[in-house]
């Protein structure tokens, strides 16, 4: 688990800006549940044969001997708030952000605290509801300015088609038991979609033998996704269809998809998402979600060379040359921050020397100078501090001037 602080947490910061712009244009509202749940909630939804559930969840019992874990991932929490907010969220569009915790190995861009932004799009299952899902998370991914990425897409089938889907894997599975690791004999019996997912290099090679699962599954599943692939290609959002590409959590059906980025070199899993069908009590509540771990997306920034990071907004720095004009850049100073500008000062009384060094440290891109004789002249000075040029302006001119720089960067 790691602190984040700046610089790096701009990068989070400049991230999360632009994924609310692009979710909230898709129309998702935001939600935030609780970062501790009771353990039922993750069972229930993800499912008691899962390697989250059975490995990687932070769970113990609190000083009542309830059992509470952390939350390994966003949606179960979503689907318990779903299933006790009434008819008026049955069709929502949610998306949530914040920090996941699994007890597992830490690897490449994973961590034992990790955080993720995910959506979920609730109702009853549609094609074109999977594809619009799948088109949004390629558009904020390219909003965040990652371009080499691979979309991969499959089908779980519908929950009738499961018990065919086993059989017809356990039978294809049965003669190279003996080739496989211990991990996925035992998932033969509790869960045998867990093998196509190992791994590891003998129990791949077995899998790249294997038939489709859709050839288990009815006419009816296997036209949905064909219904999916044809309108991402409308879309014009490239998708590669891969047979043996399940997902790790025991509530998907149809359509399943994962994002890979060669950034990445050999663990190249950006991120993944698919339909659900989740039983909380006597409710069943269906949707379609993704989720992006953050650690991840950054990771393949850096290797793209474009981690950015800025905070949009440039820095002025305000430099007082004596005790009066100390206390009226003070007032200039809140005067600046209310119109929205970005600005720091010295309030010590430290040397123009001291002060100036400050700025540069900080990364200021100007610096306001004034003294007694600005103050006299009702000016002040303004130095860039890339160039060194300087000019004196009057107050309306500073204000005009970084006001108009700030609309430029985007700001408010």
């Amino acid at each position: 688990m790691s602190d984040l602080a700046p610089p790096a947490i701009s990068v989070w910061q400049d991230l999360e800006r632009r994924a609310r712009a692009v979710l909230e244009s898709y129309n998702f509202r935001e939600i935030r549940t609780p970062m501790l749940e009771k353990t039922g909630v993750f069972q229930r939804s993800l499912g008691n044969t899962t390697d989250v559930v059975q490995k990687e969840m932070y769970t113990f019992e609190d000083r009542g001997g309830r059992s509470l874990s952390l939350r390994p991932e966003g949606t179960a929490g979503v689907m318990r708030f779903i299933a006790g907010a009434g008819p008026d969220f049955a069709d929502a569009r949610l998306y949530y952000m914040g920090p996941m915790f699994r007890c597992e190995r830490p690897q490449a861009g994973r961590k034992r605290q990790f955080h993720q932004v995910g959506v979920e799009a609730l109702g009853t299952a549609h094609p074109a509801v999977d594809a619009e899902v799948i088109a949004l998370q390629m558009h904020l991914l390219s909003a965040w300015g990652l371009s080499d990425c691979t979309l991969q897409v499959n089908s779980r089938g519908l929950a009738s088609d499961r018990d065919a889907v086993a059989a017809g894997l356990r039978s294809a599975l049965e003669p190279h038991v003996s080739t496989l690791c211990d991990d996925c004999r035992r998932r033969m019996d509790s869960n045998v979609l867990r093998v196509l997912d190992c791994k590891q290099e003998d129990c791949r090679r077995v899998v790249e033998g294997l038939p489709p699962m859709s050839d288990f599954m009815t006419e009816e599943s296997r036209k949905y996704l064909r219904d999916v692939l044809d309108t991402l290609d409308r879309l014009e959002i490239p998708a590669v269809f891969n047979p043996r590409l399940v997902r790790g959590l025991d509530y998907y059906v149809q359509t399943v998809w994962e994002i890979t980025s060669s950034a990445l070199g050999a663990q190249d899993a950006l991120s993944g998402g698919g339909r659900y069908e989740i039983s909380l009590g006597s409710k069943s509540i269906e949707g379609v979600g993704f989720a992006m771990g953050i650690e991840r997306i950054i990771m393949a920034l850096e290797a793209e060379g474009k981690t950015g990071g800025d905070s949009g907004k440039e820095l002025v720095w305000v430099v007082s040359l004596g005790e009066k004009a100390l206390d009226d850049n003070f007032k200039l100073a809140q005067t600046l921050r209310q119109r929205g500008i970005r600005c720091d000062m010295d309030l010590r009384g430290r040397s123009m020397k001291a002060q100036m060094r400050a700025a540069n440290k900080a990364s200021a891109s100007h610096a306001v100078i004034r003294g007694e004789e600005e103050m006299e002249k009702g000016t002040f000075l303004l130095k860039n501090m890339k160039d060194g040029s300087q000019e004196e302006l009057e107050m309306p001119e500073l204000i005009e001037r970084f006001s108009r720089a700030l609309s430029l960067a985007g700001g408010e």
